[in-house]
């Protein structure tokens, strides 16, 4: 039932695989209880996420859980075909090849369809957006689902406004074990890893522009700042352009910064943050990527409108000469620089966010009878004890509140 690029890649999948699972402690003290307690036990889970290493140890452990488990990814370059030939020796069913077209890639995305999931995992609502469409036909059992991103929980919640959400879906974003760790250090590590890998350039003395200061903005300025780059920071929400300022990083319009700025990264989930007119002012060798989930915050479109010739210079770095002798360079097409261009968060990272993942598909199977369609929160129960189980595999211990203390926090009295 698979559709991979080379099976005979599954060996070199399967070492990626074992690595990282010896790094996910949190997701592996899950899997123990999963195998005893099988709570997917006649349940069919299709997970559409970046489809990699870390990613497949959460097929795995929900696979121990007892479901049925159906693996595609949730963005074309994003897809390692070894680790997706090492599912499907391993007897999961996958769908993931890398470097698709977007056509291609739709169509991947409808064959794991097809297994008529009861549960899913969504990055991004490509799942959603289909089974609210054109695969209507195979969400005929369908229970709830999860979603990993920003992006995709604004997508979400217009939905719900709507009154179009195909089934109720938890905002695994939202968690604090997801977006405090995953979208701050996760982000931050993980992009700078794929941009100094792809470039091989420096990052201390550059000027870097980080556009959107959110969690994950947040990650890649703190980052860029502890290697030594000059940072600015562009927004649009006020209060977060003033705590960047608080952090003593550079606040102004990307009208501005865009003529400074020698690595721009964008971060904000938004369309054409950074544009023609940008373009048009910007140093030449000036480097361009984007963190956000869709690849369309830097508008390539019109630069490749502008450009006399394109051309590649590196692997994942693709070259804009201008009419007036300018280069600017866009690494990974525009998409997800850390997994298009790199290997994504690191393990320890996805530990935590698939851990959420793991326990709010098991709370939504568990209250199936009673959930609504709307976006759910995830249950403090579950943010607090995948912190907990997070800092005793780190070995480290903290505080607890008396009952005393807990009466006093709860009452007026004192």
């Amino acid at each position: 039932m698979s559709i991979v690029k080379d099976p005979s890649l599954a060996p070199s999948g399967r070492q990626k695989i074992q690595w990282v699972r010896d790094f996910m402690p949190a997701l592996s003290g899950i899997e123990e209880r999963f195998r005893r307690e099988k709570p997917f036990a006649g349940l069919t889970i299709a997970v559409s996420v970046h489809l990699e290493a870390k990613t497949a140890n959460l097929g795995l452990v929900l696979r121990e859980g007892g479901a049925d488990v159906h693996l595609t990814g949730c963005n074309p370059l994003s897809t390692q075909d070894d680790v997706a030939a090492a599912m499907a020796d391993l007897g999961v069913d996958t769908y993931g090849v890398h470097g698709v077209t977007p056509e291609e890639y739709e169509d991947l995305l409808v064959e794991t369809l097809k297994c008529r999931p009861h549960l899913i995992v969504d990055d991004g609502g490509d799942l959603i957006s289909l089974l609210g469409g054109k695969c209507a036909q195979y969400g005929d059992r369908l229970i709830a689902g999860c979603e990993e991103t920003t992006t995709g929980i604004h997508r979400l919640v217009a939905r719900e406004k709507a009154g179009i959400l195909p089934c109720p879906m938890m905002a695994v974003n939202d968690a604090k074990a997801k977006h405090y760790y995953d979208n701050k250090y996760g982000t931050g590590q993980s992009s700078w890893d794929a941009i100094m890998h792809t470039t091989n350039l420096m990052v201390a003395g550059k000027t870097v522009v980080v556009a959107g200061y959110g969690w994950c903005g947040k990650g890649i300025a703190m980052r860029a700042k502890g290697m030594g780059a000059n940072v600015i920071v562009t927004e649009v929400d006020p209060f977060k352009a003033l705590e960047a300022t608080m952090e003593n990083f550079r606040v102004m319009p990307m009208d501005q910064a865009a003529r400074l700025g020698d690595i721009f990264v964008t971060a904000t989930g938004c369309k054409d943050v950074i544009v023609r007119r940008h373009f048009d002012v910007m140093k030449d060798n000036a480097i361009l990527c984007n963190s956000g989930h869709f690849d369309c915050e830097v508008d390539v479109a019109a630069l490749a409108d502008m450009a006399q010739e394109n051309f590649p210079r590196r692997a994942n770095i693709q070259g804009y000469r201008l009419a007036d002798g300018r280069t600017l360079n866009v690494l990974a097409e525009g998409r997800l620089v850390n997994l298009a261009a790199g290997n994504g968060h690191p393990a320890e990272i996805m530990d935590m966010s698939f851990a959420v993942q793991a326990l709010s598909l098991e709370w939504l199977a568990r209250h199936k009878d009673t959930l609504e369609k709307k976006v759910y929160q995830v249950p403090d129960e579950i943010d607090d004890q995948i912190g907990r189980v997070k800092l005793a595999a780190m070995g480290l211990a903290i505080d607890q509140l008396t009952q005393e203390q807990k009466d006093y926090l709860a009452g007026w009295e004192a």
